[in-house]
């Protein structure tokens, strides 16, 4: 049977289960504190070893731009010094460097074409120095360059002293036909088709019939009158430092030291001396230096 307690007791059993409840209130409470503490210092830790290693980041990343100009430059430095300056605002951060990276590359690429243009302006150079190199062979290998322009050179000199020997004939003595007939060898080289006639002709030759009447083309002297040599039968008429020749005559009217008038029967056409055939060799000579004929009168 169990015993009934009294007032007193159940005041002070009430008073005990009263004092057990707050104790253990008062431990739930501390716990909670302490947690909720611990909690805050943890985040408050985690947070400044965050910027620690950011401010790190930041500090050598700033020392390797000091020490590096060829990758970064100056203007990449002071940027980021002013961002620093101000408060982190993460969007303009980005947006600034963004913008930095994209005119960087466009440096890189400025750069990229600099150098394009220097390997150019070398590649040109060394072109420059080939074609001067082949200048400096071309002028080693000019002596017979040279050789032919100074040989062109006489030639024109060659043709012009001969127009004015031409001139100097013209202006002096006039001529008229020797004969009628037709030129069947020209002045100068030729091929003839016998070996004993001469291949560089010192005059013209008329062909016409035999016994054709030659007339002299000029007055002047018979200085010549002869039968011997390739010429055969034929006369050299002197007029000042003008001299004519009329070779392979059939017959001579006239000898040596006669005064011919111009118009005067001289000779008759034949084919004595080095002949195919009867003609007149007809030659004109300046101080001894043939002249082409054809030159100086219309044959």
């Amino acid at each position: 049977m169990e015993r009934t307690m009294t007032v007193e007791e159940k005041i002070r059993r009430a008073e005990e289960i009263y004092a057990r409840r707050q104790a253990g209130s008062s431990t739930k409470t501390a716990t909670v504190n302490i947690n909720t503490n611990t909690k805050k210092d943890l985040k408050l830790l985690k947070k400044m070893i965050i910027q620690i290693i950011i401010s790190l980041l930041i500090y050598f990343t700033i020392y390797i731009i000091q020490n590096n100009n060829y990758i970064f430059s100056q203007d990449f430095i002071n940027k980021a010094k002013e961002i620093l300056s101000y408060d982190i605002n993460f969007q303009a951060t980005y947006e600034n460097l963004k913008q930095y990276i994209t005119n960087f590359n466009n440096k890189n690429q400025d750069n990229s074409a600099i150098g394009g243009a220097n390997e150019t302006i070398e590649t040109n150079d060394k072109s420059i120095q080939n074609q001067e190199q082949t200048e400096e062979n071309q002028q080693v290998d000019k002596p017979t360059e040279s050789t032919n322009e100074h040989q062109t050179s006489n030639n024109e000199q060659e043709l012009s002293e001969e127009e004015q020997q031409i001139n100097k004939i013209k202006s002096t003595t006039t001529f008229i036909k020797p004969i009628e007939g037709t030129i069947s060898s020209k002045y100068g080289q030729r091929e003839p088709t016998t070996a004993t006639v001469p291949k560089n002709h010192t005059g013209v030759d008329i062909a016409a019939n035999m016994g054709t009447k030659i007339k002299s083309a000029t007055s002047g002297e018979v200085v010549l009158a002869s039968e011997e040599g390739d010429y055969g039968k034929h006369l050299k008429i002197q007029i000042g430092e003008v001299s004519i020749i009329y070779a392979h005559c059939n017959n001579l009217y006239v000898k040596q030291g006669d005064k011919i008038e111009q118009g005067q029967e001289i000779a008759e056409v034949g084919s004595t001396g080095n002949s195919t055939g009867p003609h007149l060799h007809f030659e004109i000579r300046l101080s001894e230096k043939t002249i082409d004929p054809q030159k100086i009168l219309d044959l």
